[in-house]
């Protein structure tokens, strides 16, 4: 019986020897045929594994104005391509030549919404241009035309950058936002929108083209005016500034008030635009209660400003106002047609012992086909305007500073290129794609 013992013993050892060789066995076939695939899968490209969506569109563009356009904006909207992928880059190409573009996210979804470029077109010209849309990312970088900042300022003084700012309608935090709202400037000009029931825009001149407004942040040194950098040039007070949207009485222009929110936000901050937003909610005005949008587009090379008002559901009967500040002693031009402009000289602050006067040419140009009527009141030559059954209207604003070396130096030269002005704004290229 010890003998059979012994004997069963070492059977079951040799067995329990042969299973877990067998199991090795096994493991080590698992392993060299896991490995193969993870060779391939580690040694291949990865575009191989997420193969980029690409489509590729030929885009006509064409002034039929008879005057060349320079940095003429060119957007188009994505949803109407049929792209069928989520565009995370774009390609533009003039021959051989790439135009510096950007894809906007318009409304907060994390999507792009339009690709954006500015183009220059002799008269009566036109370019075929190839546009690549990419589900890819892209890193390269453009050389900025635009930028953008707003900041916040903390108990210590320190400016903290921020993107979007939504505030109580019955709360001020004027006096917290450093430069008082958003800030954003051209290699011409700067603008700031402030952060309150005014909702003015503000202007900011230049000497020589350039920026100024990330180290200037709105109010330059003595150190930065000795270099040559401009400043704040103009008092707006209560007054629309320069094209400002305003509700009005059938007296007076009224701020946007009362108000359940009020949010400011910049959209998009370059390389070719930047676009900032002033948003209300329950606007208590004429009857109505309007949820607003107002957006403020400026383009590399431009003075102007596209202001765009948008609205949750289409007007009714309201009626607003816009046109330009009368600055105290101004002389005034308008073509009684939409467009309306001043040219004046005041101090641009209270100090009037360590700033001078300053010198600007206003203007403002609405599209007659939302023009009420022509109006004035104390601080503003006005427009009222309407857009009943539709929940959009849009028109443009602008300024010159005399202290820029590149630009007006008197009313009659100002007046004569704010006609020129509106005459381009009436004349706008053509987009054609052919997919």
């Amino acid at each position: 019986t010890g003998l059979s013992a012994f004997f069963r013993l070492h059977l079951r050892r040799n067995k329990q020897e042969r299973i877990f060789t067998h199991h090795k066995t096994i493991e080590k076939d698992m392993k060299r045929n896991l490995f193969i695939p993870l060779f391939f899968l580690c040694s291949c490209p990865l575009a191989t594994l997420a193969q980029a969506n690409e489509k590729t569109l030929t885009v006509e563009v064409s002034n039929p104005w008879n005057r060349a356009k320079s940095d003429e904006p060119v957007v188009i909207k994505l949803n109407e391509l049929n792209a069928g992928f989520r565009i995370k880059s774009a390609t533009v190409m003039d021959g051989n030549t790439e135009i510096p573009s950007q894809l906007d996210d318009l409304n907060g979804d994390r999507r792009a919404d339009e690709l954006a470029f500015v183009i220059n077109l002799p008269a009566q010209g036109k370019k075929t241009l190839k546009i690549n849309l990419s589900s890819e990312k892209s890193d390269k970088k453009y050389e900025p035309r635009v930028y953008a900042e707003m900041l916040v300022s903390d108990k210590k003084g320190k400016h903290v950058p921020v993107h979007s700012v939504t505030i109580p309608g019955n709360v001020n935090i004027y006096n917290q936002m450093h430069h008082h709202g958003p800030a954003f400037e051209s290699e011409l000009v700067a603008y700031r929108l402030y952060f309150d029931h005014k909702q003015t825009v503000d202007i900011y001149g230049k000497f020589n083209k350039g920026f100024e407004i990330k180290e200037s942040q709105f109010y330059p040194t003595d150190e930065q005016l000795a270099r040559g950098f401009g400043d704040d040039v103009l008092r707006v007070s209560g007054s629309c500034g320069v094209g400002a949207l305003k509700g009005w009485n059938g007296k007076k222009a009224m701020h946007i008030e009362p108000v359940s929110t009020l949010t400011e936000s910049i959209i998009a901050y370059g390389p070719v635009r930047t676009i900032a937003e002033i948003k209300v909610t329950d606007w208590k005005y004429q009857g109505s209660e309007l949820n607003m949008t107002t957006r403020y587009t400026l383009y590399a090379g431009h003075r102007d400003l596209q202001i765009e008002a948008f609205f949750e559901e289409p007007l009714k009967n309201e009626i607003f106002c816009t046109g330009v500040q009368d600055i105290k002693g101004s002389v005034s031009y308008s073509d009684h047609k939409g467009l309306i402009g001043c040219w004046g000289t005041d101090w641009p602050v209270n100090d009037t012992v360590k700033y001078a006067k300053e010198t600007v040419g206003l203007a403002t140009c609405i599209p007659q086909k939302y023009v009420v009527a022509e109006v004035k009141d104390k601080p503003n030559y006005l427009y009222t305007l309407t857009a009943k059954g539709d929940n959009y209207f849009s028109y443009h604003t602008t300024f010159t500073s005399m202290k820029e070396t590149f630009g007006y130096k008197t009313p009659e030269a100002w007046f004569a290129y704010i006609r020129e002005w509106k005459e381009g704004l009436e004349h706008p290229i053509v987009v054609t794609i052919k997919q």
